[in-house]
């Protein structure tokens, strides 16, 4: 059973071993598509990923992990395979949708296994370790990815997409081999209505796993979020062109750091405490970037980043200690659809308020929406965990 950990690993490096990110636009523009088209496009992939986000989660916990895991991979080698061979919109719309679909299924299952295969070694205190460990291996593999695929599109800008290819066929095997975890399955009729009940318990009947969700998804968003300021942060200081792929690598590095000893930090700090820094620290860093707009700040990025390696493994865990295995692929898709949700609404109005005011004033309230949302949220989890 522990062997999925390892095939997990493996996946993880196909999905975020991302070759064509340092030049998906230029590629797009040299197939005669417009920014219009670009942002079209992946508006048309989270749209893909949100509408499948629970759907696909509660198939894993009815019909099985391994098979929702194999489905997302094949999914996601065809998308790109589809890249290939397509030299305009509708053929890269195509290729959106199958890669937006292949993601939501892969999304919350992968989490829901590795955690089900620790608990049936009894070793699911180890989940903040391990998923930790996933998310470095991840971050590590989208840095090295932005040096290579800049390497390959030297060939051609196609060349990219052609690798892209086959590192996702790779996670086909590792999927195939996993190995189903045992879950405290439930006779449950299978169907819409049990989707509306296991997420009116994520969401109402558990209390304690319901803040636990908000509190994670606040952050979630926070961090996708801070992610799309970045690049307009760097333009902001007349940071070099060159500098941006080099930074961009050295972020999500420092990601991949602290997510390893994230689960140390919980068990020093414990759950109340750490979520207090956590919250805090990216409200803070926040809006710190957005008053201080220099090189010298760039440091206040790498604090913000390093906060982020610490929050992921250990939020994803405070949720997965509060809800059932048989519904935990769903209550974690719950959790991913709650935070495209919040960035739907939040990503846009702080886009006008960047071309309205400044960049300065959308990431400060970033920054102040984090911390009222974030601590209130802690707030009401720490009076439901005393009245329970």
């Amino acid at each position: 059973m522990l062997s999925n950990i390892y095939k997990l690993y493996i996946i993880k490096t196909a999905k975020w071993f991302m070759l064509i990110m340092p030049i998906v636009v230029l590629f797009y523009q040299e197939n005669g598509l417009s920014m219009k088209h670009v942002f079209l496009l992946q508006g048309i992939y989270s749209v893909a990923i949100v509408a499948l986000e629970i759907p696909s989660g509660y198939f894993a916990d009815v019909l099985g992990r391994k098979k929702t895991m194999v489905i997302g991979s094949i999914l996601g080698f065809i998308g790109f395979l589809i890249y290939c061979f397509s030299f305009n919109f509708w053929g890269f719309l195509v290729a959106e949708i199958i890669l937006g679909i292949g993601q939501s299924f892969i999304s919350g299952s992968d989490s829901a296994l590795l955690y089900d295969s620790l608990k049936a070694n009894n070793r699911e205190n180890d989940y903040a370790k391990y998923e930790g460990l996933t998310i470095s291996i991840g971050n590590f593999a989208e840095a090295a990815a932005g040096i290579v695929g800049g390497l390959l599109a030297t060939i051609s800008l196609r060349t990219p997409y052609i690798a892209q290819t086959v590192i996702a066929f790779i996670a086909i095997p590792a999927a195939l081999t996993l190995i189903e975890p045992f879950k405290d399955s439930k006779n449950r009729k299978a169907g819409f209505k049990d989707i509306l009940k296991i997420v009116r318990y994520a969401l109402g009947d558990n209390k304690t796993l319901r803040w636990n969700i908000i509190i994670s998804s606040v952050i979630g968003s926070s961090t996708l979020t801070m992610a799309w300021f970045v690049q307009p942060y760097f333009k902001a200081i007349d940071l070099p062109l060159t500098m941006y792929g080099i930074l961009w690598t050295l972020l999500n590095l420092s990601v991949g750091l602290t997510a390893i000893k994230a689960f140390k930090l919980d068990q020093k700090f414990g759950q109340n405490r750490l979520t207090t820094m956590i919250i805090v620290a990216i409200g803070i860093c926040f809006i710190a970037t957005g008053i201080f707009q220099a090189y010298w700040a760039i440091s206040i990025l790498f604090i913000f980043y390093l906060v982020r390696g610490i929050a992921t493994p250990v939020l994803k865990d405070y949720i997965n200690r509060n809800c059932e295995s048989d519904v935990r692929a769903t209550v974690l898709s719950v959790r991913n659809f709650v935070i495209r949700i919040i960035f739907s609404i939040t990503g846009p109005l702080l886009g006008w308020l960047t071309d309205k005011y400044s960049l300065g004033t959308a990431i400060i309230l970033a920054g102040m929406f984090t911390l009222i949302t974030g601590l209130l949220s802690l707030i009401l989890f720490i009076r439901t965990t005393k009245t329970q």
